[in-house]
């Protein structure tokens, strides 16, 4: 149990990431026909993409690994 803790605190903290919330609101909003055009949706994606691997890159660069 004690393994298990540190692995879904990284899980969790992953999803509840405000970039991910975003890019979730901004699917169901598509799906949802609320007027989010699919273009948007395209937009807030390659957003959504870019930052994390900038974050990713970052955080390798940072911690060497």
């Amino acid at each position: 149990m004690a393994r298990m803790k540190p692995a879904l605190d990284n899980v969790l903290n992953k999803l509840l990431s405000r970039k991910l919330m975003v890019w979730g609101t901004a699917t169901l909003l598509m799906l949802t026909e609320s007027g989010l055009q699919s273009s948007d949706w395209v937009a807030i994606s390659l957003a959504y993409i870019g930052l994390e691997g900038l974050a990713d890159i970052a955080t390798r660069w940072r911690h060497g690994s």
